[in-house]
């Protein structure tokens, strides 16, 4: 969704126009830089047109060759507000998938209110243990990480004690597809819509089932989180994403609460959920004779 990462892609232009205007004020071309500091030529181009993240060291070598290093420090800093906008995962995840649950209980501290859409998995808050090992174990193959599944199964559990809390609230909606795709074994999925009707009944949590028959009002192009309304945080298969500008936030506000309008709740929801169980339970019956 270009307008969704807007933030983002201005931020990344924006450090690439401030590196080219220190080359330009150099009297340096893109190929002389390059060989100053034996580049490939092709990497000052990607850097000053957004199209790469510079490191540390680019941003240190870059100020050193065009005599700017009094800009280093402003532009660090840039550079490291971006990387917590388009947060990579293999960065993210480099020191295991316990570090970045814990970074995510620190952000939980400040929370009141969590409005989640998903429209392929079921949200880490309200995971069992054995439907978040499954995904754990696809994070580990997907990106090399360090294996911690264990420790990060602890302490996705232990963040989801804040859903007992009364001053925080969840508003959670999700499509029957989510509930369908065979991501996990037969058995956990089973345990995991148990554990979803099992939420419908607590007084803080509100879940929406949209189900396959639904007419939407906008297309569910991707799941995302807004935390209160100061955060929009959304994942891609190469990074977190974290949105903080206004305008972007009253873009996804009104995304999830047109979702939200035409989900089912209640006895409705359950009566999908419990319907999706009967056929899972028939089909494992079925397999297991």
């Amino acid at each position: 969704m270009s307008s969704g990462t807007t933030s983002v892609d201005e931020a990344r232009n924006a450090l690439g126009k401030r590196l080219r205007e220190l080359r330009l004020a150099a009297n340096l071309s893109g190929k002389q830089l390059a060989e100053l500091l034996s580049w490939v030529g092709s990497k000052v181009s990607k850097l000053e047109n957004g199209k790469q993240n510079p490191t540390d060291d680019d941003i240190h070598a870059w100020t050193t060759a065009t005599k700017a290093e009094d800009q280093a420090v402003g532009l660090l800093a840039a550079l490291h507000n971006l990387e917590q906008q388009h947060a990579e995962w293999q960065r993210v995840l480099k020191s295991g998938m316990k570090a970045h649950q814990l970074t995510l209980s620190q952000m939980d501290e400040k929370t009141k209110f969590y409005r989640s859409f998903e429209n392929t998995v079921i949200p880490g808050l309200v995971q069992t243990p054995e439907y978040a090992r499954s995904l754990f174990a696809r994070v580990v193959m997907l990106y090399g990480t360090p294996n911690d599944i264990d420790e990060a199964v602890g302490a996705r559990m232990r963040r989801q004690e804040m859903l007992y809390r009364s001053d925080k609230r969840f508003h959670f909606v999700l499509t029957e597809a989510a509930l369908r795709y065979r991501l996990v074994s037969t058995d956990t999925m089973l345990g995991q819509l148990d554990r979803l009707m099992a939420i419908t009944t607590m007084r803080n949590i509100k879940l929406g089932i949209i189900g396959f028959g639904t007419q939407y009002v906008t297309d569910p192009r991707h799941g995302f989180w807004i935390l209160d309304d100061h955060l929009v945080r959304f994942e891609s298969y190469s990074a977190e994403i974290n949105l903080r500008q206004p305008q972007e936030i009253e873009l996804y506000a009104g995304v999830f609460e047109r979702l939200a309008t035409v989900a089912s709740y209640g006895s409705a929801a359950r009566a999908i959920i419990s319907g999706i169980m009967r056929e899972l339970a028939e089909e494992a019956e079925s397999s297991g004779s």
